[in-house]
């Protein structure tokens, strides 16, 4: 199911504590990031002003680059807004949302998986009717999966059973979600020993880990979003 984080995102990932962060997107929608400004397209996205200790300058530039570059994400920017909204619904942590769309899509609505997995987050059409997708007229399950908030919103169903059927462990819900429930209860409800899981694991965590705004902004978010839940309306069918 998984598909590679974006070239861009794992640069900036990785971006020293004392960067500067520089880029721009082109004509079709590529991203491109630079140490320095390579010519007049390129615009300072990122510069670190500055922190009490290396450790708190590389967390920060990290943070503060990924959001960066989501931000100039034009696959991002379109379906912002769904996010929030299925996170609200589905009580799934908003970041989190971010890092396993990223992951799995890079924001592409369209895209479909030898396997059959479609859209932002890689869906399993058989999975989209075990949480409320059925066709519609003459719309398949798998077509309507390619709509951006039916994607989202079923996905978000799927991670917040998962999250809940694995008591809150993150790393096995995610693994769940790349490689099926029954493959981590065979694997004693551990993450299976497959190097694709694993390694989805690993960058899923890593890039909420690094997303995960300071503490008093991150303290306030989850108060707003409560708020949402506590008044959204409980999940109908898609």
């Amino acid at each position: 199911m998984a598909l590679a984080i974006t070239t861009g995102l794992l640069l900036l990932a990785g971006a020293p504590a004392h960067a500067e962060v520089w880029g721009y997107v082109d004509a079709r929608g590529q991203k491109h990031f630079a140490d320095h400004q390579v010519s007049r397209r390129y615009q300072l996205l990122f510069q670190n002003p500055g922190s009490s200790s290396p450790t708190d300058r590389s967390v920060r530039s990290r943070a503060a680059s990924l959001h960066t570059a989501f931000e100039i994400s034009v696959g991002y920017k379109a379906v912002k807004h769904l996010i929030r909204e299925a996170a609200a619904a589905s009580g799934v942590d908003y970041d989190l949302l971010k890092a396993v769309i990223s992951t799995e899509s890079n924001f592409n609505a369209k895209v479909v998986s030898p396997m059959g997995a479609v859209g932002l987050m890689q869906v399993i059409p058989e999975t989209a009717e075990r949480f409320g997708v059925s066709a519609k007229g003459r719309q398949t399950v798998e077509q309507r999966l390619t709509d951006p908030r039916t994607n989202l919103q079923a996905g978000a169903r799927y991670l917040a059973w998962l999250l809940k059927r694995f008591d809150g462990e993150v790393p096995l819900a995610l693994a769940a979600y790349n490689a099926g429930e029954g493959a981590v209860d065979r694997a004693g409800r551990q993450i299976p020993n497959y190097s694709e899981t694993q390694n989805y694991v690993r960058k899923v965590m890593r890039l909420h880990q690094d997303l995960r705004p300071p503490k008093a902004i991150r303290m306030q978010r989850t108060t707003t979003q409560q708020a949402r839940a506590d008044g959204a309306t409980p999940a109908t069918p898609l």
